[in-house]
């Protein structure tokens, strides 16, 4: 039966939930808001299914993807509101145009994030951008695999290891199944963001913390976006609209917005104070997961094509299977195929979240020991992690190369030793 002696070695995919035959394995909720499985021991019968479909129990060997791609949506309102290319909602499109079934996280009612699955294409706006909060995969490992089976398609799309986990939960390959992933950071605590987005709504209008001078009596979410490109996709800022009443009667609808590195939970996410113990210890690094494809942000795409670059968003795409290629291909997507070996390359230099786990900050404990006792933002601020002379230099040198163009003339280099090598 599956045992958690140490908390790194659990993603909490959900999996080994979803495949005991006697529903004796619970999830339960930690001090630091991660859920992890808990077994009931007078039901269990021992068939060890659970131990079967754990990521962490069996990884796959490191591999590369077959081919990578420069992509973007052409339609440029889904791209404005993706996260990066809008890659997701073309592939998705196509997958409902067929009569398939798309699976994704999206958030509920409570503004907690969870996995859920759309027939339709006006319901894969729910779908859409990035949510910096693990999701609770539920039973949808469940409902994929009765889609599956009925013959229908399914795109699964979710975190490298709720790829992995669902991968070993159905426990075959289905023709009719295209699993993606993206590149991860980590996945940070609900609790955490319970607790932030309580106190951004909790905050009354004093004239010093809020939008407004006059006092507020009550605040309602009406929308949340992780990455507006209102200032760009490369300065994405974290936006939160609230419609807010005050004590007069009147209603007012509310825009707060700050750029990533101003945002107090983005300040906790990006210097990693808020993931998940396993995120430093993950067990799907560098194309374990065995997806068919794999979506990230090409930050650099400057560097390989300035004309793609129209800081609106664009895509890479790695290509892991024939199968992934070849839907990504069939769709309308505005994109180039790109050399694997040198984006890879700049991949582990510039995206090292496709290669390596986050590194876990010497303050964790203490931000969330901190949860509560002072405001979130005062918190996340005290305990930013400060980058070292070594971090400074890497910067500097990155910074450098770029400016002076370094990055071009050695992919013109390339091409022509290419060319004149054939």
């Amino acid at each position: 039966m599956i045992q958690i002696t140490r908390k790194e070695a659990c993603c909490g995919c959900e999996a080994c939930v979803q495949i005991c035959p006697k529903a004796c394995i619970s999830l339960k909720e930690d001090e630091e808001g991660f859920w992890y499985p808990h077994v009931d021991v007078s039901k269990c019968v021992d068939c060890k299914l659970c131990e079967q479909v754990c990521p962490v129990l069996h990884q796959e060997e490191p591999t590369r993807p077959l081919h990578i791609y420069a992509a973007k949506n052409k339609n440029e309102e889904i791209r404005l509101n993706s996260s990066s290319g809008g890659i997701f909602t073309l592939l998705a499109e196509d997958v409902l145009r067929r009569g398939g079934v798309v699976f994704g996280a999206r958030f509920n009612q409570e503004w907690k994030v969870v996995h859920a699955y759309a027939q339709r294409e006006e319901e894969l706006a729910d779908f859409r951008g990035s949510k910096y909060v693990q999701s609770r995969i539920g039973d949808a490992y469940r409902s994929a695999e009765f889609f599956l089976k009925a013959g229908q398609e399914v795109m699964f799309v979710g975190a490298p290891c709720q790829i992995r986990g669902l991968k070993l939960y159905l426990r075959k390959d289905y023709s009719n199944l295209l699993a993606v992933d993206f590149v991860c950071h980590g996945v940070p605590s609900p609790k955490v963001w319970r607790t932030y987005l309580n106190e951004i709504i909790d905050r009354e209008g004093d004239g010093k913390n809020s939008v407004l001078s006059h006092p507020v009596k009550s605040r309602q979410v009406e929308r949340i976006n992780f990455r507006s490109k209102s200032k760009g996709w490369k300065k994405y800022s974290f936006a939160l609209t609230l419609s807010e009443a005050t004590a007069e009667g009147d209603k007012n609808t509310v825009l707060l917005s700050s750029v990533n590195y101003e945002n107090a939970y983005m300040k906790a996410f990006l210097d990693d104070l808020c993931l998940r113990p396993s995120c430093y210890h993950c067990p799907c690094k560098r194309f374990k997961s065995r997806s068919d494809l794999t979506l990230g942000d090409y930050w650099w795409i400057g560097n390989v094509d300035v004309s793609f670059d129209d800081d609106k968003g664009c895509s890479i795409v790695y290509a892991n299977s024939d199968k992934g290629d070849m839907l990504l291909r069939k769709t309308e997507a505005e994109m180039f195929h790109t050399d694997s070996e040198r984006d890879i390359k700049e991949a582990y230099l510039f995206e090292g979240a496709v290669s390596y786990s986050a590194r876990k900050n010497k303050n964790r404990t203490a931000f969330f020991e901190g949860q509560g006792r002072i405001s979130f933002e005062e918190l996340a601020e005290s305990l930013r992690r400060k980058k070292t002379k070594r971090e400074w230099a890497v910067d500097w040198l990155k910074a450098g190369l770029k400016k002076a163009g370094v990055f071009k003339m050695v992919k013109d280099i390339y091409k022509s030793v290419k060319y004149y090598g054939r």
